[in-house]
């Protein structure tokens, strides 16, 4: 039986599809040939956060997606929004950058969650929004120099981030598994398809078309802008954006065929508990703060809005995914907090996968492919508040707008060497970094 997660004709199954406020509702596009200035090619957080910046500047903006609002990446995450990157810390990136586009980068991520959650109130988004805050807790005594490390790197930044000792981090967990950590208070989680959702309902409300069920099959110069063919008609813009991002060539071809080799997709698998009792859960993340930790193999959780257990994992071997995942993630958490043995093995409802773009250094790349044409690709994870901050950024720059393309590092795409192998390779290395979670 075809697994349901990599079938674009329908919705993946999920704990968010299950849960999340109703899609606005949109069609294909109409056939004929259409105009706009700025043309969005896909409906994710980037995708619609540029066409919301765009049409409520009053710019004719349209978003063509292949299947619908959220169906990639931005509506299968885990919902943590998390103002930080998994291993590109602030240093790291105004190296790969140099100080003026480096720092430029690093303010963006630092404001990410903010502009995040400033967006769900501005347009009144039902999406479990909480902005409780973001903790990386410290797995082994040996990770408090990470935690110390990366603190001290935002707040020279201006981040609201505080470091926490051992008994802090008890009192936001509720358990004495890790050894300290570091907060970052402006994040926290979201469901991430009823966000992408009322994302799209906000972008039509402001003046944009959203056209699902619409891939772009040719993207090609029309004399000043630019020509997007779809099955059924075809698109005119000045501009465009291009936010496929993770999913960029996966099930289908790309608009511009040379960016998938640019980035290696990555399955990051999902999971949900049954609701677990308000007794029992309240000794569990009793802030309801949002955690992922320092292990390379991620304990990552927060609760949702009937308190069932988000979290996921990670797995070599994709074969058998689903019991496998099971198994292996009741146990991790049994370990985390003994309390939940009182329900033996823990029940999850929800298992689902999708895939989101990596790089081989986990920087993120930024690309003007060509005069009027933008877009970013390796979230690495991390790309639920940075993707929905870039969004009004990439659609200004493919707008030509000086400050714009001034505040991103923009660069030629650089193919990933030996791409098939190293994605082969990527999950395998997962043996290697449980090695690594052991060690000081």
């Amino acid at each position: 039986m075809p697994d349901p997660n990599r079938d674009p004709s329908r919705l993946p199954p999920s704990l968010w599809a299950e849960t999340a406020e109703p899609a606005p509702a949109t069609a294909p596009l109409p056939a004929g040939e259409h105009r706009c200035d700025l043309l969005v090619i896909g409906a994710g957080f980037t995708g619609l956060s540029a066409a919301l910046h765009a049409a409520r500047e009053g710019i004719p903006t349209m978003v063509l997606e292949a299947a619908e609002i959220g169906w990639g990446a931005s509506g299968r995450n885990n919902g943590l929004a998390i103002p930080a990157l998994t291993r590109a810390d602030p240093d790291v990136l105004v190296a790969a950058f140099g100080a003026d586009k480096g720092e430029s980068v690093v303010s963006i991520l630092r404001d990410s969650a903010q502009f995040l959650f400033d967006l769900v109130r501005a347009h009144d988004i039902r999406c479990e929004a909480r902005q409780t805050g973001w903790l990386q807790p410290a797995h082994r005594a040996s990770r408090m120099a990470l935690a110390r490390a990366r603190h001290a790197q935002w707040q020279r930044r201006g981040a609201p981030v505080d470091l926490l000792d051992r008994d802090q981090v008890e009192a936001l967990t509720g358990t004495r598994f890790w050894h300290g950590g570091w907060i970052n208070r402006s994040g926290g989680h979201i469901n991430p398809l009823g966000f992408a959702r009322g994302l799209g309902r906000a972008a039509i409300d402001a003046g944009a078309q959203v056209c699902t069920r619409s891939p772009v099959t040719a993207l090609a110069r029309d004399g000043d802008g630019w020509r997007a063919t779809t099955p059924q008609g075809t698109v005119r813009a000045r501009a465009v954006v291009l936010a496929t991002h993770g999913y960029t060539g996966l099930f289908a071809p790309s608009p511009w065929p040379d960016l998938a080799r640019t980035m290696v997709p990555t399955r990051s698998y999902q999971m949900a508990t049954r609701p677990i009792p308000p007794a029992l859960r309240a000794g569990i993340l009793p802030t309801d703060v949002a955690m992922s930790d320092t292990h390379n193999d991620l304990h990552f959780a927060h609760w949702d809005a009937e308190g069932r257990l988000v979290t996921g994992g990670a797995l070599v071997i994709p074969l058998g995914y689903a019991h496998r995942l099971r198994a292996r993630i009741s146990d991790r958490w049994l370990r985390v907090y003994p309390q939940l043995a009182a329900l033996g093995t823990l029940q999850f409802d929800h298992v689902w996968h999708g895939y989101f773009a990596s790089t081989p250094d986990r920087i993120p790349r930024f690309h003007r492919l060509a005069d009027g044409v933008v877009t970013w690709l390796g979230c690495n994870g991390r790309g639920v508040a940075l993707g929905t901050a870039l969004g009004p950024v990439l659609a200004d720059a493919a707008l030509g707008r000086a400050e714009a393309l001034a505040r991103l590092p923009f660069e030629a795409p650089r193919p990933v060497a030996a791409q098939a192998a190293v994605k082969r390779l990527a999950m395998a290395a997962m043996l290697y970094y449980r090695w690594l979670d052991g060690r000081d």
